[in-house]
């Protein structure tokens, strides 16, 4: 366990948020792997797949409800100094995340077919994305378990394992991606399938390496299989905080899906070119996310600690890196935002689509580094509604007037991007405002 109760708060967060931004850029990397292979197969595979891909988020709201959840709440026993409590959440959260396991694979086999027939641009797109749906849906499972373990270890400091997990889970995905959906070295390619494939061994593999790093090495949490029988009180304690925060991410699944179905009556190559900017996207926003995720624990065991101050230099230190961050990117993406798309695609439709995407979503991304740390700060605090309610207007606010506007005539896909960058601009006041509310209110 680290202290992060004492010692430089800016020194807390670089040594935290590194390799914490290490182990997502692994984590990223590997569906840019399948995203490169899965393009060589066409704009349907690529657009089927990317659609498909989308089911994340919404497996991602869920995950985030028990990360955050567990995140938060171990975070203030570790600041209380209060090792029981904090190894009985834990071990709830574990109990919570193999009921989470078994929903997401019933669910997920069963809505496969009609997820992808609302939203695919043609026969072709719908029977792609349900191929790698059915080989991908074991993978996002796993993705609990993993996501509980790391969460543990977040909130008492522990970063550098979940790093190396994630690493292997790269490696092996890297590996076995071209090997499967290409058929190299076996010459039987799978195609989508194999893409789906991979990523669910690599999400099992990774599990595995995670759980033997618990049973030999972590002392400070660990696993009781005496506190696994479901407690509703610690269940109510960790959904109450989590809930939120993953109806936050549910929302920005809405968001993405509602941007599908919207670009479907522009082809699979919008589609497709979406798919590929959308992942630049998430890659380019990791190093501010790394230092959000580094803040929410330095803040949660401040704040069980009652060290007031210290939760509020967090948010002031982690939203000057994120601001500058993300500043930085911007400037990135608005000078080579073709020779990221080109990696994905040549196709011209395609590149046409990721280069405007970027140019105008990359405007919006100072404002997304304050709405990543004001999240932060509010799971730290223990109080998710407000990061909730933020996306939740963002999304009304994108939702109504794109699709009022899809329906008349001249309308176009860059219109989409605009509408977002403003919906983007309100969050983050909006996220400030409630942040400062939730200062004067619970840091006294």
């Amino acid at each position: 366990m680290k202290d992060l109760t004492q010692g430089p708060i800016p020194k807390h967060i670089v040594s935290m948020s590194i390799p914490m931004g290490i182990g997502m850029l692994l984590q990223t990397l590997y569906y840019f792997v399948d995203l490169y292979f899965i393009a060589r197969l066409g704009e349907s595979a690529l657009a089927g797949a990317s659609a498909a891909g989308n089911v994340m988020m919404f497996v991602f709201a869920l995950t985030q409800t028990l990360g955050v959840g567990t995140g938060a709440l171990v975070s203030h026993a570790v600041g209380r100094k209060d090792r029981d409590d904090a190894n009985l959440l834990f071990n709830q959260a574990v109990s919570l995340a193999g009921l989470m396991v078994a929903v997401t694979l019933v669910f997920g086999y069963a809505l496969a077919w009609p997820y992808m027939r609302a939203i695919g641009a043609d026969e072709p797109t719908i029977e792609a994305g349900v191929t790698f749906l059915l080989w991908f849906i074991p993978g996002l499972a796993l993705q609990y378990p993993m996501v509980v373990m790391g969460a543990g270890l977040r909130a008492t400091g522990i970063v550098k394992p979940t790093m190396v997990v994630q690493m292997v889970t790269v490696v092996l995905n890297a590996i076995l991606a071209p090997v499967f959906i290409a058929g190299w070295g076996t010459g039987h390619a799978m195609g989508v399938a194999g893409a789906g494939l991979a990523t669910s061994v690599a999400t099992l593999a990774g599990n595995v390496v995670l759980a033997i790093y618990f049973v030999r090495l972590e002392k400070y949490v660990t696993f009781n299989r005496a506190q696994w029988k479901p407690r509703v009180d610690k269940w109510k304690a960790l959904l109450k905080v989590g809930v939120p925060a993953g109806g936050e991410f549910a929302a920005m699944g809405l968001f993405t899906v509602t941007v599908y179905w919207i670009t479907g009556a522009f082809g699979a190559a919008a589609q497709a070119g979406f798919g590929i900017g959308s992942r630049i996207m998430q890659m380019v926003f990791l190093p501010a996310m790394a230092v959000a995720f580094a803040a929410a624990p330095i803040a949660g065991q401040n704040f069980g600690a009652r060290s007031f101050g210290r939760v509020r230099e967090t948010f002031r230190s982690a939203a000057i890196g994120s601001c500058l961050l993300m500043a930085i990117i911007t400037l990135f993406c608005q000078v080579e935002g073709e020779a990221m798309a080109r990696i994905f695609s040549q196709d011209p439709a395609v590149v046409g689509v990721t280069i405007g995407f970027l140019h105008v979503i990359s405007l919006n991304f100072v404002a997304v580094g304050l709405i990543f740390t004001c999240s932060a700060l509010f799971q730290a605090m223990g109080n998710t509604w407000p990061s909730f309610l933020s996306m939740g207007v963002r999304l009304v606010t994108f939702a109504v007037p794109a699709i009022w506007l899809s329906r008349h005539p001249g309308f176009q896909l860059h219109h989409l991007w605009y509408i977002s960058m403003v919906t983007v601009v309100i969050q983050a006041a909006l996220s400030l405002w409630l942040l400062q509310g939730q200062f004067r209110a619970r840091l006294r």
